[in-house]
């Protein structure tokens, strides 16, 4: 039973009529509608249908977009008349494409166009919802290699973006551009290969395989043979990509998640191997995950068949992502124990791990090993609201559409910041519970275990012994080994001792914390700091002079000890000036707390960097902060990109404010007590 239904004709009377299909204002169908309107002398039928033209001499300002708005504009089945010529192909750079400035003699197809708005609505039509059903079917892309593609491509667009507005930046400075003009100009450039038509593909939805199936939205026939292409404006038609590569790509989803259910989860010879609790704890709740999936893709679906134009997909996300997508919390918080008991019955089941082995050789799997299914719904979760940021992008400003993506935004932000928080707080547990054995304290004990506790950083740096007069001496015995468990409110100061184990000879709030970078003062003294222990474990001050093994290490060490140091801290506005960006080429898996796990494509600010080859990075589409290696990325030079890149990042943020984070805290602390 669907728990999003679509509203009927008098819900929908009742309410704001819901933003769609903005029209050029130059093009030739805008320009021919008001000179016919205008030379209307007497009332007609239409005299009470709101025009584009009415709304510009009653004082609307000329720089707001003109839209298709009707209450009914989902509801009504329309066409725009075809071609008279069908063979003829639509070319981008033609004079006779609306909006270079041609007449309807120079492209006598328009010259029959509707007059109207009004006429326009009457004659569109839904595509037959066996056209859709069939299209969802036909997806041959696993949601693994969907993901691949479409991350790859983007990297790729990305890169000729940045190569060709860099090499053609001297020649180009004459004239001036705004950014929309700009931007569509590099993307018409992304593709220099493909058909002039092609000129609005969207950066992520760009997958070359011709045997897919994993079609575009104005590559679909009904689109194309319904004229629809010549009236929309470009960035709507990028817009109505980024909503059609939603749904195309959950059904992806499906597909990847209904093999694991059939093809491993369902196996008989399986079920014999596993106990019970070992089968509950691999797949735990995928069947929750799929069954949600199954119905947001049905309700995406349906959306669709009311009308070839997309009238939106967000509305449809935030109801799912408040009211639905809380078993991807459950499931992704059993990250920890899925990925343990995998590794369990790979090592101590011979039975398990042959059988396996034979399910990943099905054709079906496409070479992919179960791991990349299990792990399926974290990815899916995530992805999401990268898309729904796609749509944000492309949305028309202060539109009722894009309070609706920001409000989906913010849902999805929620949910997978709960899952990240689920996965976090398994392993945290675990993890000082193994920490607290291995301590012995030399000094007053400090209880290690919280649940408000976790690790940031541990590991060995080594003390200057002796006073300070001492630096100059060339002895061996000049430092010594001490080990520090970094916590996000304490610091443990440890000698490392036989048997694994640690001895504590002082700690100090994290609070109380103070670091200070040595000058250069030759090869014995590289890459020293002074950390202030401002009231140690004896309530006096400290100090230590500690050196470590190179120089990004020293500073990743400075920039955790001390959290109130510039670069930890940098404000939000500080976005909005130019700041270098990398943008990620290789996936990368954080080694240790203080490093930052990198998808490909994430775009990031760089807040610090080393000579030996580490940035301390902020991802713009989440503001999540860590090291990583500078050899995982690529620097985007143009600046024009990076103030894109910045632009859209405040935009999909700028609804954060103090009250709606305290009612987010709020509704994510609920959430967590119902799970």
């Amino acid at each position: 039973m669907r728990e999003h239904t679509t509203p009927t004709n008098q819900e929908m009377q009742g309410r704001e009529p819901r933003s769609s299909t903005p029209i050029q204002r130059n093009s030739i169908f805008n320009r021919t509608m008001r000179r016919r309107s205008k030379g209307k002398a007497k009332d007609t039928p239409e005299q009470n249908t709101h025009h584009p033209a009415d709304s510009l001499e009653n004082g609307q300002s000329v720089n707001e977009p003109l839209t298709l708005n009707s209450p009914q504009s989902r509801m009504l089945r329309w066409r725009i008349p075809k071609q008279p010529d069908p063979g003829a192909k639509r070319t981008s750079e033609s004079s006779s494409t609306p909006g270079n400035g041609a007449t309807p003699e120079e492209c006598p197809a328009l010259a029959d166009s509707p007059t109207t708005l009004t006429e326009a609505l009457q004659m569109i039509h839904p595509i037959p919802a066996d056209s859709w059903r069939n299209l969802i079917e036909q997806i041959g892309l696993l949601y693994q290699e969907y993901r691949d593609k479409s991350t790859l491509q983007e990297i790729e667009t990305r890169r000729q973006q940045d190569a060709e507005i860099h090499a053609n930046a001297h020649g180009s400075l004459a004239s001036e551009e705004t950014p929309e003009e700009e931007e569509d100009e590099e993307e018409e450039e992304d593709e220099p290969a493909s058909p002039p038509e092609r000129k609005a593909l969207p950066q992520i939805c760009l997958l070359s395989n011709p045997h897919s199936r994993f079609n575009l939205w104005q590559d679909l026939p009904e689109i194309q043979s319904s004229g629809v292409l010549e009236i929309l404006q470009p960035e709507e038609i990028k817009l109505q990509e980024a909503m059609f590569e939603l749904v195309t790509s959950e059904a992806s989803y499906y597909k990847s998640l209904s093999l694991l259910v059939s093809h491993f989860m369902e196996n008989e010879r399986l079920k014999k191997i596993l106990h019970p609790s070992e089968a509950h704890i691999l797949f735990s709740n995928v069947l929750d995950v799929m069954a949600v999936s199954e119905r947001f893709l049905l309700e995406l679906e349906r959306r669709m068949e009311e009308n070839i134009v997309i009238s939106d997909v967000c509305d449809i996300v935030y109801h799912y992502a408040a009211n639905h997508f809380s078993v991807y919390i459950t499931y992704v918080s059993n990250q920890t124990y899925q990925e343990r008991t995998y590794k369990q019955l790979l090592q101590e089941k011979a039975a398990f791990r042959e059988l396996i082995a034979q399910l990943e050789l099905d054709p079906k799997c496409r070479g992919l090993p179960l791991s990349s299914f299990l792990i399926l719904p974290f990815q899916r979760i995530t992805r999401l609201k990268l898309l729904i940021q796609n749509i944000l992008k492309r949305v028309e400003e202060r539109s009722e559409r894009e309070c609706t993506a920001l409000e989906a935004h913010k849902e999805l932000e929620m949910v997978v910041k709960a899952c990240n928080e689920g996965v976090r707080k398994m392993s945290r547990t675990e993890q000082m519970i193994s920490i607290q054995k291995k301590m012995e304290f030399k000094i007053k004990s400090v209880p290690i275990i919280s649940h408000s506790r976790w690790l940031l950083k541990q590991g060995e740096l080594q003390q200057m012994s002796g006073p300070k007069t001492s630096r100059t001496l060339r002895t061996k015995k000049l430092f010594r080994e001490i080990y520090l468990f970094l916590f996000n409110d304490l610091l443990v100061i440890c000698r490392q001792i036989p048997g694994d184990k640690y001895q504590v000879f002082d700690s100090a709030p994290r609070g109380l914390l103070r670091v200070e970078e040595l000058e250069d003062q030759g090869q014995t003294l590289a890459n020293v700091f002074i950390l202030r222990l401002l009231e140690n474990a004896d309530d006096r001050e400290a100090t230590y002079m500690l050196k470590a093994s190179s120089q990004s290490e020293m500073k990743r060490w400075m920039t955790s000890l001390a959290p109130n140091r510039r670069t930890k801290f940098v404000s939000f506005t500080s976005r909005l000036l130019d700041c270098p960006q990398v943008q990620c080429v290789h996936p990368y898996v954080a080694q240790q707390p203080d490093e930052l796990t990198l998808e490909l494509a994430d775009i990031l600010n760089i807040l610090e960097k080393t000579e030996d080859g580490w940035i301390f990075g902020e991802r713009l589409h989440d503001q999540e902060r860590g090291w990583f290696p500078s050899s995982m990325t690529e620097e985007i030079l143009n600046p024009k990109i990076r103030s894109q890149n910045l632009k859209e990042c405040f935009r999909v943020h700028k609804m954060d404010d103090p009250q709606r984070s305290q009612n987010k805290d709020r509704r994510k602390l609920g959430s967590r007590n119902r799970q």
